[in-house]
């Protein structure tokens, strides 16, 4: 051999060397058969620590609890610290098992690798710790999570209902979810319970060259099936930076769970270290009351006296039957009979499971509304319990009430029927899915905004509603409380007026009866107060501040607005008008997403709708006119905005410590 061979032979091996040095100093490589000796390993916050057994414990179950366990050294992701750097393979798998003991579980936990630890600023619940509803979704959060979900999705999160394993990149929507399953070798689908109490292993193995991320898990002890749960073409490039932690988080929120970790191994040079399942500790269990006990008692009891256990039982059946029929009962007076559209009390208490808790669809100033389904047809409804002390007017309203059932119209929740039992009134409604439209204007929870499409279609849909009551049917029905509340919306979003627990009817061409102003404060007109004399253009007055609603997202009194002049949207509006800066109002959630022409025509509307002087308000027909395009809005009309004086405000202020016990004692007295 020749020098220069013996010197290139050296420059290899020397090369060679000093690459397997550098490969080992960047490359990770750990496995936890267990827990009890990792804490020096790990970097825990929260609710996150060790049991004694050495099971790594995320969470236990208190309400809106946080915790967070990650390797405490930092893990190369990427060759080096650029955009066009791929990122590196790695495969982890570790077994899991959430725990409940009250029956619904949450929120569920995570397998994360994140920029930085700890992880400051996240949130409970449906955000697992990792999260909030500011940076939810910021491409700056490079963030990698696997989450096992044990809750329903909500509107922000719209993953699956519940028991799933989705993939999520910087946003707590999943690009890809699935229900949490395994595939066994016959190709058999089995589903597994994350709620289930029993270890779960997972393992996630990302192909950095072929950019392809597979996700299986299996029952704890079943081998690792051949096909993965998912399986995903993803390049982890952009999402990650050049070293990154690697662990877990998980979150309660009002359900709750213990989420637990029993053992872990991680690797970017291969395979991740196989568990030794056999070595990993159980999580602690709770005792939970047993009726061996009892069951024990019992049959001491049976053998020992089986004359007096048949007596118990047949005193405790006696007493529940006398009870269940003294719930149900009803003392029916003679002229309930003359009035159609009656459910029995018994059949709107077995279609709420006795007016559960549970079965609360919303509460007010009115009573409860709960959700039913009747037995006799299967149908859902929404079912509204009015209480009051009072009978004063209960026949006039019942008459009224059987006169509204009648009405049909695809814009109007039909009103099903009634019943009457001592001081309770229960009204029985179409069952809308969607809900009220306020919920989606300013409950966060609902997670989805409405699109400017969306809202202008609702808008026409009461507009048609409310002039059906006005103008179409037999008799004219004033609504007396129109507001984004009761504007109901039904499963394709559909808008649809509901709650006629106030409305009165006139015959055509009559006046209204004189009563005491009702309703809801900021949507009552200025001559209600006067007159008390609730008209068509009452309704009207109520329709122009719902336009105002959906198109600013904000309430008609704000008492939390930045500004004096902001606290009654009304007058906002007006001074926003006046300044010629109308759009000022738009709701900032649309983005800019919406026709500006259809805009301008929806505030401009409501002014005229709102307008201090009744005789200078549109009619509902002239209203669905102006939306539908068939007459035009000028750009010239003339907008009366005499101001309300400082009497009628104080009154409208006062009506808001009261306006339960008025609306309420309405309903009976004074129809």
């Amino acid at each position: 051999m020749n020098n220069n061979s013996s010197v290139s032979l050296m420059y290899y091996y020397s090369l060679l060397f000093f690459s397997n040095i550098c490969l080992s100093a960047v490359a990770t490589e750990f496995l936890f058969n267990g827990f009890r000796d990792a804490a020096k390993n790990l970097s825990m916050d929260g609710a996150a620590l060790i049991t004694s057994n050495g099971v790594l414990q995320i969470t236990n179950d208190s309400t809106r609890q946080i915790g967070h366990a990650f390797f405490n050294s930092r893990v190369l992701m990427l060759k080096n610290d650029s955009i066009s750097s791929p990122a590196l393979s790695f495969s982890t798998t570790f077994v899991l098992d959430i725990i409940t003991y009250n029956g619904t579980g949450g929120h569920g936990m995570a397998f994360v690798i994140a920029l930085s630890i700890p992880l400051h600023g996240v949130q409970d619940g449906q955000y697992l710790g990792l999260l909030n509803e500011n940076n939810n979704g910021n491409f700056s959060n490079h963030l990698f999570a696997i989450e096992f979900d044990t809750v329903n999705a909500t509107r922000r999160f719209v993953d699956f209902k519940e028991n799933h394993v989705g993939v999520d990149i910087n946003n707590l929507t999943s690009v890809v979810a699935v229900p949490a399953a395994y595939h066994t070798d016959e190709h058999k689908n089995v589903t597994v319970n994350l709620l289930g109490g029993e270890p779960i292993q997972a393992w996630i193995d990302y192909d950095g060259a072929a950019k392809v991320l597979n996700v299986t898990i299996a029952p704890f002890m079943v081998p690792k099936p051949h096909q993965p749960l998912i399986s995903w073409p993803i390049n982890l490039s952009p999402i990650f930076k050049e070293y990154m932690y690697v662990g877990f988080s998980a979150a309660t929120g009002r359900p709750t769970s213990n989420h637990y970790v029993l053992g872990w191994s991680f690797s970017t040079v291969g395979l991740a270290p196989n568990l030794t399942l056999s070595e990993l500790p159980l999580p602690p269990r709770k005792k939970v009351n047993s009726s061996t006990s009892r069951i024990g008692i019992v049959k001491a009891v049976l053998v020992s006296s089986l004359i007096t256990l048949v007596f118990l039982l047949f005193l405790f059946l006696v007493s529940k039957y006398l009870r269940n029929r003294r719930i149900l009962s009803e003392n029916l007076e003679d002229w309930e009979f003359d009035y159609p559209n009656r459910f029995p009390y018994k059949e709107l208490y077995r279609a709420t499971k006795g007016f559960k808790e549970t079965e609360v669809l919303g509460s007010g100033g009115f009573g409860k509304v709960y959700r039913g389904i009747l037995r006799r047809t299967g149908k859902q409804v929404a079912i509204k319990k009015i209480s009051n002390s009072s009978s004063q007017g209960v026949r006039e309203f019942i008459a009224e009430l059987s006169s509204l059932g009648q009405m049909r119209h695809r814009n109007i929740v039909q009103l099903l029927g009634w019943c009457k039992r001592n001081e309770d009134l229960l009204l029985v409604y179409d069952y809308m899915p969607n809900g009220s439209l306020d919920t989606f204007l300013f409950d966060d929870d609902r997670g989805t905004d409405l699109s400017w499409n969306q809202r202008f279609k609702i808008l026409k849909d009461i507009a048609f509603g409310l002039l059906y009551l006005h103008e179409e049917w037999e008799q004219v029905v004033v609504h007396r409380d129109v507001k984004s509340s009761n504007m109901l919306l039904d499963a394709e979003l559909n808008g649809r007026l509901g709650d006629f627990g106030l409305a009165r009817l006139h015959e055509h061409g009559k006046d209204p009866r004189t009563t005491r102003a009702v309703g809801t404060m900021g949507y009552i007109s200025p001559e209600l107060y006067n007159t008390g004399k609730a008209t068509t253009g009452s309704d009207v007055f109520a329709y122009g501040i719902l336009l105002f609603e959906v198109a600013s997202g904000r309430r008609p009194i704000e008492h939390t607005a930045p500004s004096i002049l902001q606290v009654v949207l009304i007058d906002w509006v007006r001074e926003c008008h006046t300044m010629n800066k109308l759009l000022t109002v738009v709701d900032p959630r649309l983005n800019e997403y919406y026709d500006k022409k259809e805009m301008e025509l929806v505030l401009k509307l409501g002014l005229l709708c709102s307008q201090s002087i009744p005789e200078a308000r549109p009619t509902m027909r002239q209203v669905t006119q102006y939306l539908n395009g068939n007459d035009i809005l000028s750009d010239d009309v003339a907008f009366v905005f005499s101001e309300v004086n400082s009497h009628d405000l104080n009154s409208q202020l006062r009506y808001t410590s009261s306006s339960k016990a008025t609306i309420s004692s309405t309903l009976w007295e004074g129809r």
